[in-house]
């Protein structure tokens, strides 16, 4: 996923160890890309795939499972609108 091509319009600065910055520059260069690129590109590929795994998981209170099962083990209540639907739905249904 190579963004060179695309020209930059924003700029993140940030400081690296010694160590941690020659890595990146020989990464860059066995990649055959300058440091600017691999560096963004390694830091558009994380964030990603932190967005996906984010977006499969629907985050919720940790109670939340416990009272929805709570709730489908009541016996239902009927309410008006309910008696209205089902009544509706005695003449769209089939019995066999």
């Amino acid at each position: 996923m190579s963004t060179s091509a695309v020209p930059s319009s924003a700029r993140f600065e940030f400081r690296l160890r010694p160590d941690a910055k020659r890595r990146i520059e020989r990464a860059a260069e066995i990649a055959h890309e300058s440091v600017s690129d691999f560096a963004r590109t390694a830091v558009e590929e994380r964030a990603d795939h932190v967005l996906r795994e984010y977006d499969l998981v629907t985050p919720v209170p940790a109670d939340f499972f416990d009272e929805m099962l709570a709730a489908l083990d009541r016996p239902p209540v009927a309410n008006k609108a309910l008696r209205k639907a089902a009544k509706r739905g005695q003449g769209i249904v089939e019995r066999r």
